[in-house]
């Protein structure tokens, strides 16, 4: 065993959260080396850097394949945003109810289906964890919402704002992040010459301390309000550096030289232009599927995992599902959902042992 002290350096565990509409997407992409994985398609108008270029992430199984492949290829970025995570959340629950053959949360009976959430939202934190682990800053957004809440040793309730997660996911999600930082609009009060209440203001701030009206923490000093700018929390962020735009060309020098009598014209070597250098990029996740026939959700792992309708329809052949000439348009929804889908690991890994066979 070695005993050290002092602080430990390393990636960040950011929750970023507000009521809709106040710039949080905005914000979050001032983080270092940026990447997008896109729940909702909230970022369509941001010139940002996403996991794919439909712009909206089509199922929980993708999700988590994009977090591997991450991990797999730590240059990706300095900084993985998952925008939002209560949609992130939606897609966990559909995943769950589609492999269970539920049509809601609801339907696992009272008290079953939220903890079964939490336990399989719990292993996409685990999946990010070893991206921190890498150095790959992890900020997961969401948006706010406002409860009332009543203390049970005091009378009478308030209203605050909170993660818009469930109960069992909210808590989770709150103590694995280094910071929850909370934006809203700063309003103050003022008495009207009538004595009356009127609100004025609407500066957008960051709260980054706890209080009765909201959830916030912070491991790194900061005060309890912050500008709603991102530089207030910079030094906080690490970046390793890892380059994620095209190199910018290097600029041409002229040197004087001596006048020479003609020479007979030549027709110059054409040479392709050489490919922009990227570290990495997710361009081969297209925007459409293999067949405009098959679902998007399948569609999407299909092509994210180079396998043919073909090779979907011999897997689904030989567990005897249906026969190998039937289109899979023709599948039952619930059968793409709950199987190809919802276990498309292990629909995967057979794809894969027939080919190598």
């Amino acid at each position: 065993m070695e005993i050290t002290s002092g602080v430990i350096d390393g990636a960040q565990k950011v929750v970023f959260y507000g009521p809709e509409g106040i710039g949080k997407s905005t914000f979050v992409s001032n983080f270092p080396g940026a990447l997008f994985e896109d729940t909702e398609g909230s970022t369509r108008r941001l010139n940002v850097r996403r996991t794919s270029k439909s712009a909206k992430t089509s199922s929980w199984a993708l999700l988590l394949e994009h977090v591997n492949y991450i991990k797999n290829n730590p240059t990706a970025c300095d900084t993985f945003i998952i925008d939002t995570g209560d949609w992130a959340e939606k897609l966990c629950a559909n995943d769950l109810c589609a492999t269970a053959g539920k049509k809601s949360i609801e339907d696992f009976g009272y008290g079953k289906g939220y903890p079964r959430l939490a336990e399989s939202f719990g292993k996409l934190l685990n999946a990010l964890e070893e991206l921190i682990d890498l150095g790959i800053n992890v900020v997961i957004v969401c948006h706010a919402q406002m409860r009332k809440f009543e203390q049970p040793d005091e009378m009478g309730a308030y209203d605050r704002w909170e993660l818009k997660l469930t109960k069992y996911v909210a808590p989770m999600v709150k103590e694995w992040a280094d910071m929850v930082l909370f934006a809203n609009y700063e309003t103050i009060v003022v008495k009207t010459e009538d004595k009356k209440n009127k609100a004025q203001g609407g500066k957008r701030v960051i709260y980054t301390s706890h209080h009765p009206a909201w959830d916030a923490k912070n491991r790194h000093g900061l005060t309890d309000k912050i500008p709603f700018d991102y530089s207030s929390i910079a030094h906080c962020i690490v970046t390793r550096g890892v380059s994620t735009t095209k190199q910018n060309p290097v600029p041409e020098t002229r040197t004087e030289q001596k006048s020479e009598p003609p020479k007979p014209e030549t027709k110059p070597e054409t040479k392709p232009d050489p490919a922009p250098v990227n570290t990495y990029s997710l361009n081969d996740i297209p925007d459409a599927g293999p067949s405009p026939d098959v679902p998007k959700p399948l569609a999407d792992l299909m092509a994210a995992n180079n396998v043919t309708v073909a090779e979907i329809q011999q897997a689904v052949a030989s567990r005897g599902y249906y026969p190998v000439d039937t289109p899979i348009s023709n599948y039952d929804s619930e059968f793409i959902n709950g199987v190809l889908v919802g276990a498309w690991p292990q629909v995967f890994a057979m794809i894969k042992q027939a080919k190598e066979s």
